[in-house]
């Protein structure tokens, strides 16, 4: 049996392995083989009668952990087996924490720690109650506007009539008349008055995260920021083409708003509020959000691809977000954007875990752009690739995703056809291949 997030061999007991039971206790439990190689074959354990007294009693004197220790043998070699159960309160290793997140075991310490130890005893950050607050701090124009989006829903309970502080415990926001985080984050005047990082910052790039054009900085609880981020974007940030249908102006923007509503959101909810600020950069070809705090263990960053189960890190937040109409709590967010932009004609979103944090970032279609320069210099490229190499380059600057294959069905012309005319495209470094060949794009250069 092969190493996994739950098995670990060792050779010999070295008792630095206690930091390993200590991370298996914290998390979904695991077992350790002493006598074992990396790949699993047995080595023998000479001192096995000692380590079947030392390790148990130096896991309960030191962590207070009861393990199971089982001796084994297989062809006249003895190995031990150390089977540790996970633990539903903090376990630690002389007063370090320490827990097992894949095959790696990693110590606890900052934001990570006070997490941990909050989902340990049962509670998430917003249900804390923040004591310094008190119904002051709380913008009653934010609270009516979430009233008008929650009645549009039909989700929050009968509201009709009541004060704030009634509303307010409706929404599990108070205990005993105390105001939560949650309540601060969602409604407050000023959150940055309770917690320092809790705004989000908007930066325009160049060619590169060095050439910083400018920056705008929004403070402000969830129901501000979500319309103020997006008002940024759009009047300042964000190109938005103008079109004509008929006799009527259409403006329409590089990015959907409904993919860029829920990138914000997600930021905005997910969000781990003792980490970093919310980040959102905007590049010539690409827009993304960051925001502190990485995926539940529970959830892969494939599965956010398709319907997943919504495990919120700050699940009263997300609640109270639920019940205004601005989720649907079904796990289908990062679903719907991609959705969205695929819809739009826009490359499929990147979804990764970056620097403790979570990160989305949306491609560019520029082919709409590409065509408009299209008509200045497509005199110059047919003098010097042909009529036919020209057609073949507008296919790809429509369809940068597509294969040769897809470009030579699409073209109702033969894919050696094709390739050669990518080959001339390639060489004169009008076009390259990023990424693979399924899953990659075109990427164009129209000034060479």
């Amino acid at each position: 049996m092969p190493e996994t997030q739950n098995i670990e061999y060792k050779s010999s007991w070295r008792d630095e392995f206690l930091r390993e039971i200590c991370g298996f206790a914290n998390a979904q439990g695991g077992k350790i083989y002493i006598g074992k190689d990396d790949g699993g074959n047995t080595v023998d354990v000479k001192d096995y009668k000692k380590l079947m007294d030392e390790i148990p009693n130096k896991t309960k004197n030191l962590m207070g952990v009861s393990v199971e220790v089982n001796l084994h043998e297989e062809l006249k070699k003895h190995f031990i087996e150390i089977v540790t159960p996970p633990y539903s309160v903090p376990i630690s290793l002389r007063g370090r924490y320490y827990y097992r997140s894949g095959s790696v075991n990693q110590e606890l310490t900052g934001t990570a720690l006070n997490e941990f130890l909050l989902k340990k005893s049962g509670f998430t950050w917003d249900e804390i109650i923040e004591t310094d607050a008190t119904f002051d701090d709380i913008d009653e124009k934010s609270v009516k506007a979430y009233l008008v989006m929650a009645k549009d829903k039909g989700r929050l309970p009968d509201v009709e009539g009541l004060t704030t502080e009634e509303i307010f415990n409706k929404l599990r926001l108070t205990k005993n008349g105390k105001l939560k985080r949650a309540a601060i984050i969602l409604f407050g005047k000023d959150p940055r008055k309770f917690y320092l990082n809790a705004f989000a910052k908007i930066g325009r790039f160049g060619k590169s995260d060095a050439d910083l054009r400018f920056q705008e900085v929004q403070e402000g609880n969830i129901i501000v920021l979500l319309r103020e981020v997006l008002e940024q974007l759009n009047q300042k940030f964000l190109i938005r083409n103008i079109q004509f249908e008929g006799f009527f102006r259409v403006e329409k923007g590089e990015y959907p708003t409904l993919a860029l509503r829920e990138m914000l959101l997600n930021a905005l909810i997910h969000r781990n509020y003792m980490g970093s600020f919310i980040q959102i950069r905007v590049y010539d070809d690409k827009i993304n959000i960051w925001n502190s705090g990485v995926l539940p263990e529970e959830i892969s960053l494939e599965s956010l691809r398709y319907l997943h189960p919504s495990i919120p890190r700050n699940s009263l937040i997300a609640d109270v977000c639920f019940k205004g109409g601005l989720i649907d709590a079904w796990g289908s967010g990062t679903v719907r954007i991609i959705e969205t932009c695929v819809e739009a004609g826009l490359p499929e979103p990147e979804l990764i875990e970056r620097d403790g944090g979570f990160l989305i970032t949306l491609f560019k279609n520029n082919s709409e752009e590409l065509r408009n320069d299209f008509g200045m210099i497509s005199e110059r490229f047919r003098n010097d690739f042909g009529k036919e190499v020209v057609e073949t380059l507008d296919f790809i600057c429509k369809n940068p995703e597509y294969s040769a294959e897809q470009l030579a069905k699409l073209a109702k012309k033969s894919s050696r056809t094709i390739e050669n005319h990518i080959a001339k495209l390639k060489n004169a470094g009008i076009i390259y291949r990023k990424g693979a060949k399924l899953g990659g794009r075109w990427e164009i250069n129209l000034d060479e």
